[in-house]
Formats: structure tokens, sequence, C-alpha cells
């Protein structure tokens, strides 16, 4: 998984939604306290900024070296490269050493790709007990306009689609079919999907950069294959100047899992 993402790298911390407020907030307002949040599969840190205004300390890993090296660097902030495969072992020594010591377990964009039998052990071990917090967010396809949505619905479930890694349906149903056992959080009855949007201003070359981003952008280039042929361009060239505004608002909908540790045997 790691792979997919190191060529792009800039592109992604470039293009990808940053999180609304509102997200975190409903996150930040389950747990109890506020001193240590696991940032898991942190990317280029698209999520640690707000987690860091919220949270005392972060320590946000991810396997890939190349996107750490672009995420912001804030002081309450550790970041570390962890192993594909990491073992209980390695997340003491290199992550959190003791047992319930993590108010928040957070994974922005990226749960799909975790081997979950194996994470939900480490999540279960880190957490603080009963009311430790686990929270995973994804987003499905942007939308832009009535245009350009058609050309981008087409060109998503025609061109990309063979390019895409199974894990990606798990995001295309929203988390919904995902393996989440943990209690529902004070409040709430039961532990998702909960739905929010990102929203940010962006013209047709950013949006061009946010489909080069792409996993699936990637392993097409590697097959010898341009997603972004000619005739494509064009046709989004043509939705995009159709109403005359050069830049326009994209929308990601977010759709969120959340779930609190509980009492562990």
């Amino acid at each position: 998984m790691a792979n997919l993402f190191i060529k792009q790298a800039k592109q992604y911390l470039g293009s990808r939604p940053n999180y609304p407020e509102e997200l975190l907030q409903f996150i930040a307002s389950k747990t109890p306290c506020h001193d240590l949040v696991w940032d898991v599969g942190t990317g280029s840190g698209q999520a640690t900024v707000s987690l860091a205004r919220i949270y005392k300390n972060v320590i946000a890993t991810d396997t890939s070296a190349k996107q750490l090296e672009l995420a912001p660097k804030l002081s309450n902030v550790q970041y570390k490269c962890t192993t594909p495969n990491m073992s209980m072992s390695e997340l003491q020594q290199n992550v959190v050493a003791a047992e319930s010591t993590v108010d928040l377990v957070t994974i922005a964009q990226a749960m799909h790709w975790f081997d979950l039998p194996s994470f939900y052990q480490q999540v279960k071990f880190v957490l603080k007990k009963p009311n430790g917090v686990i929270a995973a967010w994804c987003y499905k396809s942007p939308y832009v306009t009535k245009s350009v949505d058609s050309v981008f619905q087409r060109f998503y479930t025609v061109d990309s689609d063979p390019y895409w890694a199974p894990e990606r349906k798990i995001v295309d149903d929203m988390y919904r079919t995902i393996e989440f056992p943990f209690e529902a959080v004070d409040g709430c009855d039961h532990n998702g999907p909960f739905e929010f949007k990102s929203e940010r201003l962006i013209d047709l070359e950013g949006f061009f950069l946010y489909i080069k981003s792409w996993s699936a952008y990637q392993t097409a280039k590697e097959n010898g294959v341009e997603l972004l042929k000619d005739d494509v361009v064009e046709d989004f060239t043509n939705a995009w100047n159709e109403d005359g505004k050069y830049e326009k608002i994209i929308t990601f909908p977010i759709y969120l899992r959340i779930g609190k540790v509980g009492n562990v045997n």
C-alpha cells in the first residue's frame, strides 16, 4: 500500500481535502481526556494539524517515509515511520510503550488498507479503558457541478475502475461494511457512519492534481496507461468552463465510524 503513494506524495499533499472542524470537534467531544492521540496512516499529515490544536500530544505514524517528510512539523507531534506489518513489540518500542495510555486513535482515509484483526488488537491495547475512542473516516468521490460530475462519474466508473485496488470498494461503501467491533460512544446509539463534508476552492489544474494523486492513477501509469488522455482532458475542460468560473467549490462527502473500546477482557 505505501508504495502506491510514494511517487505522488507531493500531489497528495497539495490536492487532498482538509478535514472540517465539525468532524474533529465531534470526535473530540466523545473523548473525556485530550492528552494523547495516535494518528495511524497519517500520510502527509492531513488530519494532524487539527488534532494537534485539540490534543496535547499526537503520535502520527505511517509506512511511507516520503509522505512523512512532507508533513507539517509541530512541537506537540511526533512522526514515526513504521513497518507495514507492525508487531506488538514494535508498537511498544516505537509508538506507545504502556497499555491504556491513548485517549483517541484516528485513521483518516486509510483503514481500508489495514490488517484489521492485528490492528484492532493494537487499538485495544493502547486505548484507555473503557472510554478511549477510535475514529476512522473516509471520503468518497467529490462533486463540483452537474456537468463536471457527469464527466467525472464516467471517468471514475469506466476509465479508472480497472486500476483501483479491491480495498477501494470499502470506501465506496462509506465504511458501512468494514469490521468495527467497538461500542457506541456516549450520546450515540450506533457507531456510524456519520456524514460530514469538506469543501475547498479549486481550479481545473488543481482538480487534475487530485486525480493524479490517486493510487489508481499511479497503477495505470505503471502499466503504461495515461488516464488523463487528451480526449478526457478536453471533456473535463469543456465541462469546467461551461459556467465561466475559473475556480469552483469542490465538495468531498466524509463518512465517520466512531466507537469506544469499552472494558476489554
